[in-house]
C-alpha cells in the first residue's frame, strides 16, 4: 500500500527506464528547481525549451545540476508550449510540464485538433495526496479541469482516477462519490449523480472499482463515525479516490488539506497522451518536484 511520497520515490527509482521531461518555458527558478531535484537523483531526464539565455543563468545563479541538460532555445511562450507539446506527439518525451506560462496558452496546444496530444476522454486534475491524518494517499478529483461535471463527466473523472490508481499498483480502487449527506435528495443534483455513478458500477458501466455514493466527508474518511451511523460500506474510511461533487469543493478541499492539514500534494492533468504537469506558478519547488515524481511513475 503505497503511504508517502518517500515510498514512491522508491518506486520510481526501481524503474529501468528514465521518462524524459518537455518542459514548455523553462525559464523559471522554481521550475528548474524541481526539474533538477527529480534528475539529480536520476528519477528523469530533461528537455527544456525556453530561453536559453535565462535558463542558463538561473542554473548558474541557483547552483542547479542541469548543465548538461538538453535546451532548445524558444524565448517566444507560445511558441515553446508548441514545441514541447510537438516532443511528445513525435515520441521523445513521456512528460509534459508547464513552466512560466499561462494555463490555456499550454492547453491551446494540448487539445489542438490536428498538432495537440489529447485523447477520446476527458482531461481531469487529479492530486495525489499524502495526509497525516489518513492511512494511505488518496487521489483527489477534480479541483482544477471541469467546473461543474454532469453524471457522465464524473463518470470520465472515475475512470481517469481508476487508471491512474492502477499504474499506482492499486488494481480495485475504492472510489467515494462525496457529498454533503450520504442520502439520495432531490434537492442535491450531486447526491443523483453519486447514486447513478454507484448502480453503473454495479451493473457494470463502470469496470475495475468499487464506487459509493452518495457519502459524506465523515463517513469516507473514518470507520468509527460510519459505524456510528450504522453505514456498511467497504468505502467507509478506506477511500482511494475522493470524487468531488464539482470544482470548488475540489479546490477548497485541496487547500484545506494543504493549509490546515499538513498534507502534501502532487497534481496532474491527465486524460492526455501523457501525464502533463500543470502546478500554478506560484507552487513551490517541492510542490513540482512531487508532481514530477508522480507523473514518472505513472508515465507509460
Amino acid at each position: 500500500m503505497l503511504n508517502s511520497y518517500e515510498a514512491l520515490v522508491e518506486e520510481v527509482k526501481q524503474k529501468k527506464e528514465k521518462k524524459r521531461i518537455a518542459v514548455a518555458a523553462a525559464h523559471d527558478a522554481h521550475t528548474l528547481e524541481g526539474v533538477s531535484e527529480a534528475c539529480s537523483q536520476g528519477l528523469a531526464r530533461p528537455v527544456l525549451v525556453g530561453d536559453e539565455k535565462k535558463i542558463r543563468e538561473i542554473i548558474q545563479e541557483e547552483g542547479l545540476p542541469l548543465e548538461g541538460a538538453e535546451i532548445i532555445h524558444q524565448p517566444d511562450e507560445l511558441k515553446a508550449a508548441k514545441t514541447a507539446v510537438s516532443l511528445v506527439r513525435e515520441g521523445k518525451a513521456e512528460i509534459l510540464m508547464k513552466g512560466l506560462l499561462q494555463t490555456s496558452e499550454l492547453m491551446k496546444e494540448v487539445v489542438n485538433r490536428e498538432t495537440g496530444i489529447k485523447e477520446d476522454g476527458v482531461l481531469s486534475h487529479v492530486g495525489l495526496f499524502q495526509i497525516p491524518a489518513y492511512h494511505k494517499m488518496i487521489l483527489l478529483t477534480d479541483g482544477g479541469m471541469i467546473p461543474a461535471p454532469d453524471a457522465q463527466q464524473k463518470r470520465r473523472l472515475v475512470e481517469n482516477a481508476v487508471a491512474v490508481m492502477k499504474a499506482l499498483g492499486r488494481a480495485c480502487p475504492k472510489v467515494a462519490a462525496l457529498c454533503a449527506t450520504e442520502t439520495v435528495n432531490p434537492k442535491m443534483p450531486a447526491s443523483i449523480d453519486a447514486a447513478l455513478l454507484k448502480n453503473w458500477n454495479e451493473e457494470g458501466f463502470l469496470k475495475d472499482c468499487v464506487v459509493e455514493g452518495p457519502i459524506s466527508f465523515d463517513l469516507m474518511f473514518d470507520q468509527k463515525a460510519a459505524a456510528v451511523k450504522k453505514y456498511e460500506s467497504p468505502v467507509a474510511g478506506d477511500a482511494d479516490i475522493w470524487l468531488m461533487p464539482d470544482m470548488t469543493a475540489g479546490n477548497l478541499v485541496a487547500k484545506a488539506l494543504m493549509c490546515a492539514a499538513g498534507a502534501k500534494m502532487a497534481g496532474l492533468i491527465v486524460g492526455a497522451k501523457v501525464p502533463i504537469v500543470l502546478v500554478s506558478r506560484g507552487a513551490t519547488a517541492e510542490e513540482k518536484y512531487y508532481s514530477l515524481i508522480f507523473a514518472a511513475a505513472i508515465a507509460g
